[in-house]
C-alpha cells in the first residue's frame, strides 16, 4: 500500500467536513482554504466521494457538500477505497507472480500487514478521529 496524497487529502477533507458540520453545506473552496488543498484536486476527490455515497452535494446559492451519513458511520477504509486507493502492501497486488512468476518469499508477511492496516482503518471512523484530535488539543 502506498497511501498517496489522494487518500490523505480525501480523509483530511472528510474530517474537515465532519468537524465543521452545522447542517449547512460547505463549499469546497472553504475546505480548500482551511486545509490548504488545491480546489481542483478537491473537486476530483469529491466527485468520487459522492459516487461512493459518502457525501452529497447541494446545488445553488448556499450549496456545497454535506456528509451522506453520520461521522460515526463512515470509516477510513471507505474513504480510501472511494478515491481508488488500495490497501495492499504486496508488490504483486495478489497475483502472486512478483518473483519471476512465483510467489515471493515475503508474500505472506505483506498479506498479514495489509490485513492489519485494513482492520485498523475499518475500526476508525471520522468521529473517532475528531474525538481523538479534540481530546489531545491541550497536550
Amino acid at each position: 500500500m502506498q497511501l498517496t496524497t489522494k487518500g490523505r487529502y480525501a480523509i483530511t477533507a472528510m474530517l474537515d467536513l465532519a468537524s465543521n458540520d452545522t447542517g449547512k453545506p460547505v463549499t469546497l473552496d472553504i475546505i480548500s482554504q482551511r486545509q490548504n488543498i488545491s480546489l481542483s484536486y478537491l473537486e476530483q476527490l469529491f466527485a468520487k466521494l459522492r459516487r461512493a455515497e459518502l457525501v452529497k452535494s447541494v446545488r445553488g446559492p448556499g450549496g456545497g457538500y454535506l456528509l451522506d451519513a453520520k461521522a460515526c458511520d463512515i470509516n477510513l477504509t471507505q474513504i480510501i477505497e472511494a478515491v481508488d486507493e488500495n490497501i495492499d502492501l504486496r508488490r504483486c497486488k495478489g497475483i502472486r507472480g512478483c518473483n519471476n512468476g512465483r510467489q515471493c518469499i515475503s508474500h505472506q508477511l505483506w498479506c498479514e500487514v495489509s490485513e492489519q492496516i485494513r482492520t485498523f482503518l475499518n475500526g476508525k471512523t471520522l468521529q473517532m478521529v475528531i474525538d481523538d484530535h479534540n481530546s489531545n488539543k491541550g497536550i
